[in-house]
């Protein structure tokens, strides 16, 4: 419910403040929102060549392209003049993100139809580790540990190891391994939901822990840092960290709060301190490392652990070939048929995800979330806070709506101030320790058909909150 009325208010408001636009004269033309595809040209204005100044005239006529570019103020967006059919169109700054329609459109091509490709591929992995045994087996080693987080889940319930597997890949930067392990867990959980229109306090919990990103290895950010010519790309790569498991812990004490869950418990309180022990241990090894050994390790321990769960499903399999003679089937059958699971997930997410995409994206060419962002970094410069922090909110803003839009900003960020500066860094690390929470909501929960999220929503934003606190105190003692 909260979701839908989010949904609602994003983009009533933004189409409000459009035709608002057009009508006060703020805006020429509202196609852009519509048709517009993003860093295109906005048209602002139409005018008969006798109306502009004479220089700007001359200029246009004799250009052999009829166009005439004013670019005084490197800083400043052009401003470009175009003859075409008697009159001067004049455009300045680009659109923030594809229009109403592209977007409808690359929502299919660009992110289903891949997000289908790898959905079909790990789901046939998946379906191997269930006929196979591998899950069951995974799920009794951790059922006394996801008992005490999960005390609705019966013990060495399959979920247990799904749930597994998305924190695994989430934690090495495993995005598209991630999600299919993620929505079978999602499915999985909802096999056991007494209410299957409303979310259970176990789909709750794993969505939050999800939702705070915990990562190891935040390989898609160093990538971004070496592609601006950082000096040490990977040296956000330990702030990261220590932000997304914070955020990891707040996202638990928060729910469990809420869902009463005992935390003085023996076996909880072992698994935790396992697990800051093994990071704490990581982060030492790495930072013993050099340049090229830190660029080493981290580029190939998230692929070798993902090649190493393919070839253990696999090889497993094989050893256990008699339990898929004794279901009538296949190695390569029983994987055909986890695909083809995996295939119609994948389009009955698509709704879900477009109509989630399209709001965001009206939403932010409509300029409402450009004036919001400018207010609220209006208020925190007044209240003292830096320059460079504030010139980083925009990454912070809009990572629970859209990650490539905030990942435009964080690039933005890093080429306008310097990738080595506090603000390119500080959105560095906005960007890696949160997660496009409409999105995932809009994916996870659409996946099962769950109406009712509950307090889900607002436990995430809240987690994104403390991330980004936790960022700008990270930032400010690393840097």
């Amino acid at each position: 419910m909260v979701l839908s009325r989010f949904w609602l208010v994003i983009f009533i408001a933004s189409i409000a403040f459009v035709v608002f636009g057009l009508f006060a004269g703020k805006s020429y033309t509202i196609d852009y929102v519509l048709s517009g595809k993003k860093d295109d040209p906005v048209l602002i204005s139409e005018k008969y060549i006798t109306q502009l100044p004479t220089y700007i005239a001359d200029s246009i006529t004799n250009s052999l392209t009829k166009t005439f570019v004013i670019n005084n103020v490197k800083s400043d967006l052009d401003t470009t003049y175009i003859l075409k059919n008697q009159t001067v169109k004049i455009y300045s700054g680009v659109q923030k993100s594809d229009g109403l329609l592209p977007t409808c459109k690359n929502s299919l091509i660009d992110l289903i139809i891949p997000l289908i490709a790898y959905l079909a591929f790990f789901c046939g992995i998946m379906e191997l580790l269930i006929v196979s045994g591998a899950s069951e087996k995974l799920a009794q080693r951790l059922s006394p540990m996801f008992a005490k987080i999960f005390p609705t889940v019966p013990k060495n319930h399959e979920s247990v190891s799904y749930m597994t597997l998305n924190f695994a890949a989430n934690f090495l930067g495993l995005d598209s391994a991630a999600t299919p392990f993620g929505l079978k867990a999602m499915q999985s959980l909802q096999e056991i939901n007494p209410d299957k229109d409303k979310a259970s306090d176990a789909q709750i919990m794993f969505m939050c822990l999800h939702a705070a990103g915990l990562t190891l290895i935040p390989t898609s950010i160093i990538g971004y840092r070496a592609a601006e010519n950082a000096a040490n790309p990977a040296d956000v790569m330990l702030p990261c960290i220590i932000t997304s498991f914070i955020g990891t812990i707040a996202a638990f004490l928060i729910v469990g709060i809420k869902q009463k869950i005992n935390f003085k418990s023996a076996s909880l309180l072992i698994a935790l301190i396992t697990a800051i022990a093994a990071i704490v241990g990581l982060l030492f090894y790495i930072n013993r490392l050099d340049l090229i050994g830190k660029n080493f390790f981290t580029g190939n321990l998230s692929g070798l652990m993902l090649i190493a769960i393919i070839g253990f499903a696999l090889i497993f399999s094989f050893v256990n070939e008699k339990k898929f003679v004794a279901e009538d089937t296949t190695i390569f059958d029983t994987f055909v048929t986890g695909a083809k699971n995996g295939l119609q997930t994948g389009v009955k997410i698509f709704p879900y995800v477009m109509g989630m995409l399209v709001a965001i994206s009206f939403f932010r060419n409509s300029g409402l979330f450009e004036m919001i962002s400018n207010g609220i970094s209006y208020i925190f410069s007044h209240l003292g806070v830096s320059k460079q922090i504030t010139d980083s909110l925009p990454v912070a803003m809009l990572r629970p709506f859209s990650s490539g839009g905030s990942r435009g900003f964080m690039i933005d960020a890093m080429r306008t101030f310097g990738p080595d500066s506090f603000t390119g860094r500080l959105s560095a690390i906005f960007q890696c320790s949160a997660e496009t929470t409409f999105y995932v909501i809009a994916v996870y929960f659409g996946s099962i058909n769950v109406k009712n999220t509950r307090y889900t929503l607002s436990t995430m934003l809240l987690v994104d909150l403390v991330c980004v606190i936790t960022a700008v105190l990270v930032a400010g003692w690393f840097f």
